[in-house]
C-alpha cells in the first residue's frame, strides 16, 4: 500500500459561496505535499496542472514524489458543462476524447500507470432531458477508443451518484463495470472513491469486491461523508467501521497499489488534514495485520458478525485487553 494526495487540494478551493486556501502554483503545491510524512505520490489534474510537463517532472524528481494517476478533468471547461463523453455534439465528444488521449501521453512522460476520470457533467437533470440509448452509445464509443490508445496506461472510470448533474450516468460501481464491459474491458478499470460509494448507499467494501469479481483493475480514493452529500471529509470521520472493512478486503485481494487521499481541507490546514488522513489509514492498515484474519474470514462465511466484534474489542478498547 502506497499513499498519495490529490495535488489541487493544496491550492485555491471554492464551494458555492466562498474561496479557501492559497493560490499556489503547481510546484509550490508539490513542495508542500512532499513534507507530509508517509506520502509517496500525487495525483495530478490534466490539463490544469500539466501545462509545463518538463517543469512538473523535474519538481517530482527533486522532491521524490511519484504520480499515482493523472486525473482527466472533463467537467469544468465551458464546452463540457452540458456533457463531455456523452454530448450530443460530436465535436465536443471528440474534444473529450482528445483530453483522455493527451492525459495518457502526460502519464507516460510522468511515469504513471493510469489515468482516472470522473465524468461529472455526463448526466441529466430532468425527465425527457436526454436520449438514454444515444448517450450510452456515445459514452461506450469514446471510452473504447480512449482505452485502445496507449493501452498500457489504464483508464480508470470513477462513478458518483450525482453532482454536478441531478443524475450522473455513471452512478454506481455496477454501471461502471457494465460500461467497461461494453467498451471491451481491455485497458479499463474503476476508481473506487469511498465517499462516492457511501454517498450512493453502497458499502465501499461491497463495491470493491464487485469490481474485483468483474476482473477489472481498481484504484482507490479515500475520504468520508455522512451519506447526505459528498463532503470529502477525512477518511473514517463518519464511517470508521466501513473504512476498516474496506481496508480488510483490500488486504484479502493482496492489494499493494496506491491509496490516494481525496479530502477537501476547506476550513482546516491542508497539511494537517492530509497528515491525519495518511496516518489514520496507515494505523488501520497495520491493525489489520495484528488481528487474526483467518478467524474473520471464517466468521464472514458463517455470517457471524458478533464473534468478529467481540474479537476486535480488545484492540479498540485497550483496557479490556489489560483486564484479560
Amino acid at each position: 500500500m502506497k499513499q498519495a494526495i490529490i495535488c489541487p487540494f493544496f491550492g485555491r478551493l471554492r464551494d458555492r459561496f466562498c474561496e479557501y486556501g492559497e493560490n499556489l502554483d503547481v510546484v509550490e503545491r508539490l513542495e508542500r505535499i512532499a513534507k507530509i510524512p508517509g506520502v509517496q505520490g500525487v495525483e495530478m489534474v490534466y490539463p490544469h496542472e500539466l501545462g509545463d510537463l518538463d517543469n512538473v517532472k523535474a519538481a517530482l524528481g527533486r522532491l521524490g514524489l511519484a504520480v499515482s494517476a493523472v486525473n482527466v478533468n472533463v467537467k469544468s471547461h465551458p464546452e463540457f458543462v452540458r456533457g463531455s463523453i456523452t454530448s450530443p455534439d460530436p465535436t465536443v465528444r471528440a474534444n473529450a476524447l482528445e483530453y483522455l488521449k493527451r492525459a495518457k501521453d502526460a502519464a507516460v512522460k510522468l511515469g504513471a500507470e493510469r489515468v482516472t476520470c470522473c465524468p461529472l457533467s455526463d448526466g441529466y437533470d430532468y425527465p425527457f432531458h436526454i436520449h438514454y440509448a444515444d448517450a450510452w452509445d456515445g459514452m461506450v464509443e469514446v471510452v473504447a477508443e480512449a482505452a485502445s490508445y496507449r493501452p498500457e496506461i489504464t483508464l480508470h472510470l470513477e462513478y458518483k451518484p450525482f453532482e454536478t448533474r441531478v443524475h450522473n450516468l455513471l452512478a454506481s460501481a455496477a454501471k461502471t463495470i457494465l460500461l467497461c464491459r461494453a467498451a471491451g474491458g481491455k485497458g479499463l478499470g474503476v476508481t473506487i472513491d469511498i465517499g462516492h460509494s457511501t454517498f450512493g448507499g453502497e458499502p465501499p467494501a461491497e463495491s470493491l469486491m464487485q469490481v474485483a469479481a468483474a476482473g477489472l483493475p481498481f484504484y482507490v480514493h479515500t475520504n468520508d461523508n455522512n451519506g447526505k452529500l459528498d463532503w470529502d471529509l477525512i477518511a473514517g470521520a463518519c464511517n470508521v467501521w466501513e473504512f476498516a472493512e474496506f481496508l480488510f478486503y483490500l488486504k484479502e485481494l493482496d492489494y499493494d497499489g496506491w491509496i490516494t487521499a481525496d479530502v477537501a481541507p476547506f476550513r482546516q490546514d491542508a497539511a494537517e488534514v492530509f497528515a491525519l488522513n495518511v496516518r489514520f489509514t496507515e494505523q488501520l492498515w497495520q491493525w489489520l495485520d495484528e488481528i487474526d484474519r483467518d478467524v474473520i474470514r471464517d466468521c464472514l462465511r458463517k455470517h457471524d458478525f458478533l464473534t468478529i466484534r467481540k474479537m476486535m474489542e480488545p484492540y479498540i478498547f485497550p483496557l479490556l485487553r489489560e483486564k484479560k
